[in-house]
């Protein structure tokens, strides 16, 4: 039993370093399907949260930016943000603490060294390479089939490697339903002018021959701040009658990220995303009046943190997750994590890495670790200070809950939930 402080640090380091994670919510891809995953240090470096900073150092026009080659604009984003400038951001830290765990040798600040050093590798190996650095055994992935590049490799018959696990990503049906249902046409799907069941059946029949082809974990959508429920518009009528049945059949989650306000600069691309406070109204009303029905939710608005934690102590029906997007910087993971263990216990799922890039994986998970240990040992500590004594096997318990085995359980997948003493 561990009745000191520096015992406890100790014990529950170890215990969140050596636990493997399931990361569950990614934008990356399993090896097999090709170039759509993506890695490397010019990607690193292009990645969207750097494009947007380094306009800001920037004088150069954005659409001369976006005539640059891939490795050109990393020249440039490298030479402003990490040479010109210390790069103290989370994402400029993010790319020196993944180039450190790859092995570049950062006090030369040679690019071209790591260029060379990373770029000898090819993406079956580096996904190797990156799941052993980063402890990730399994990734959830984002899979859209409105993507035509993405829609070939799963019409190809093209199955993920084992660790890769497919999410039906909805997006357009929800959000853009009136070009949507067009291309549904043109792939024999019937959907009619007017929303009737002849054309709710179809959407039904589309979302069910997906979810046959992935096999998805759970169904997602990114939905904004003026997200309502229950509406009478094309999102509203298809979560009802579409999204809501197929998935309580299907018996997998619908998971909502919550708060994105997009494009409130176009020209930057995936960069020109912003962030707005959400109701809570269409939330509570899901929960409450689809009990059958499990909600995978995360808000992109610090303000609806409390408020989101606070419903979760109501329906155990939600899981909680992450620190997603402009949430995903230390001050705040740290304040998050402490208002839901507070409010929640050890229910929730703490973190997942959003990465984009295969090599993120390392420094979300490092960084992250390191915030969500040092919580964790406050918490055990205020319970040292009542006199409860704690044994290492529960701390090793709660750690694999957190990282991984809350997910599995949620999602129906006992199989893939593991005993850390074993």
């Amino acid at each position: 039993m561990i009745s000191e402080r520096e015992t406890l640090k100790a014990v529950v380091q170890e215990a969140v370093q050596r636990q493997k994670v399931t990361d569950m919510h990614t934008h990356l891809y399993s090896p097999n399907f090709g170039d759509i995953l993506l890695w490397g240090v010019d990607e690193l470096l292009t990645y969207h949260y750097l494009v947007a900073e380094v306009m800001r150092w920037s004088d150069i026009p954005i659409s001369d930016f976006w005539g640059l080659s891939k490795r050109e604009q990393a020249n440039l984003i490298w030479n402003k943000l990490f040479v010109e400038h210390s790069p103290v951001s989370e994402a400029c830290r993010g790319v020196l603490t993944t180039l450190q765990g790859l092995g570049a040798d950062l006090s030369t600040r040679n690019l071209e060294q790591y260029r060379e050093r990373i770029g000898q590798s090819d993406r079956f190996r580096q996904v190797d390479e990156v799941m052993r650095l980063a402890n990730v055994d399994h990734i959830v992935m984002t899979n859209d089939p409105f993507d035509d590049r993405e829609r070939a490799v799963w019409l190809a018959g093209t199955k993920p490697d084992s660790r890769f696990h497919a999410a039906l990503r909805i997006d357009p049906l929800l959000n853009e339903f009136s070009a949507s249902k067009h291309r549904l046409r043109e792939w024999g799907y019937a959907i009619g002018d007017e929303w009737n069941e002849a054309s709710a059946g179809e959407v039904r029949r589309f979302l069910k021959d997906w979810i046959g082809r992935m096999d998805p974990l759970y169904m997602a959508v990114s939905l904004p701040p003026d997200f309502a429920y229950p509406e009478e518009s094309d999102r509203g009528r298809i979560i009802r009658d579409c999204i809501l049945p197929v998935a309580r059949e299907a018996g997998i989650p619908f998971a909502m990220m919550i708060g994105v306000k997009k494009k409130v600069h176009p020209a930057l691309g995936d960069a020109g995303d912003f962030v707005g406070q959400a109701g809570m109204e269409a939330l509570e009303y899901l929960l409450s009046h689809y009990p059958d029905n499990k909600f995978i939710v995360t808000m992109l608005s610090r303000e609806n943190q409390h408020e989101l934690a606070v419903l979760g102590r109501k329906f155990r029906n939600l899981m909680i997750f992450g620190c997603w997007w402009f949430l995903n910087n230390p001050v705040i993971i740290n304040e998050m994590t402490r208002m839901r263990l507070e409010l929640l216990g050890l229910s929730i799922v703490p973190q997942h890495s959003d990465a984009r890039v295969l090599d993120q994986l390392i420094y979300k998970w490092k960084h992250s670790k390191e915030i969500i240990a040092e919580v964790l040992i406050e918490k055990y500590d205020d319970l040292l200070r009542t006199g409860w004594r704690i044994d290492p096997s529960e701390i090793r318990r709660d750690v694999a809950d957190l990282f991984r085995n809350n997910f599995w359980r949620f999602v129906g997948r006992p199989d893939l939930v593991e005993d850390p003493e074993e």
